[in-house]
């Protein structure tokens, strides 16, 4: 008898990002040279990414381009051992985005969408998603005109004890606010950054905005509040609880929130603790800094190491 493996189903975007490191943004108007350039598979692949590095099985159910980038997205996808459910979209290419990186670690982004913004209701039931799998969903994903009512209206039909991981992204203020509340309402896990959190909830402080998003959510629901260096916090069963960070020197922060959550997923599957998932998510981003590239998510074994010397 085959045993049924916990699967994250990734329901968001897979897109090429050109990341380019420079010194400092240039000023409106201007140019600046920067210091390297290189294309790299970028956006939910770096969730996927991390998860599969900590053991978990894992399915993109986003469409994907027919072009130099669709190729290159499936390289990676393929490389990582992630499912690719739904079939090449033949009309148009996957969708990039330019990554910029200064020398504070810091960065910034602009994106154009292309074939990932698909989503196909046929593709999404044919998974059937059971109570050992996660659905993760992006907040960029309910800012795609179409896909966002499939994926909405797909999420109300799962059975209730299907979990739904939530990340609403730096967007989240630009949701709409009926649909957003849609999806907070068959949210098992959230997940996002101390800035985006402070957003959707209206909150001046991390710790009035993670009981303010709490309350969205449904009784026993887990919510993480990702706070850089400093670590996260944790609310379950009606407190709150400071899980800290490790310290590194930052070389680039782009991809580390993906760490965090595809680790803190991997890790909650495989049955660990909220809190030591938490413990193991944060390692994972500390790890990720220290490294060039967007999907730079360690294995379980680094995880360990880092843990055990700390």
């Amino acid at each position: 008898m085959k045993l049924e493996v916990p699967r994250l189903i990734h329901t968001g975007q897979v897109i090429v990002d050109l990341v380019m490191r420079v010194g400092a943004l240039p000023p409106h108007g201007g140019d600046v040279l920067a210091s390297d350039a290189s294309f790299e598979v970028g956006g939910g692949f770096n969730v996927m990414a991390a998860a599969r590095r900590s053991g978990m099985d894992v399915v993109y159910a986003g469409g994907h381009g027919d072009g130099r980038f669709g190729d290159l997205a499936r390289e990676a996808l393929s490389a990582e051992g992630v499912e690719v459910a739904a079939a090449r979209t033949t009309d148009r290419d996957t969708g990039i985005c330019v990554a910029i990186i200064d020398a504070g670690a810091e960065r910034t982004f602009v994106s154009h969408l292309g074939a990932e913004a698909e989503l196909h209701r046929s593709v999404l039931d044919a998974l059937a998603a059971t109570s050992r799998d996660i659905v993760y969903v992006s907040g960029y994903s309910l800012c795609v005109p179409g896909k966002c009512a499939i994926l909405a209206d797909w999420l109300e039909t799962l059975p209730d004890d299907v979990c739904v991981a939530f990340d609403p992204g730096p967007l989240v203020g630009t949701i709409d606010a009926a649909l957003l509340a849609r999806v907070m309402r068959r949210t098992h896990i959230w997940t996002a950054n101390c800035g985006e959190a402070l957003r959707q909830s209206g909150r001046a402080q991390a710790s009035e905005a993670i009981a303010e998003i709490a309350a969205q959510l449904a009784a026993g629901a887990l919510t993480i509040v990702r706070d850089g260096e400093r670590g996260c916090l944790v609310w379950m069963e009606g407190a709150v609880h400071r899980v800290s960070g490790f310290a590194v020197t930052p070389v680039d922060s782009n991809g580390a929130g993906d760490a965090h959550t595809g680790v803190l997923l991997a890790s909650l599957a495989e049955g660990r603790a909220p809190l030591e998932a938490a413990r193991r998510a944060n390692a994972a981003a500390a790890l990720a800094v220290t490294r060039f590239g967007p999907a730079t998510a360690p294995v379980r074994e680094e995880i360990d190491r880092l843990i055990e010397t700390r």
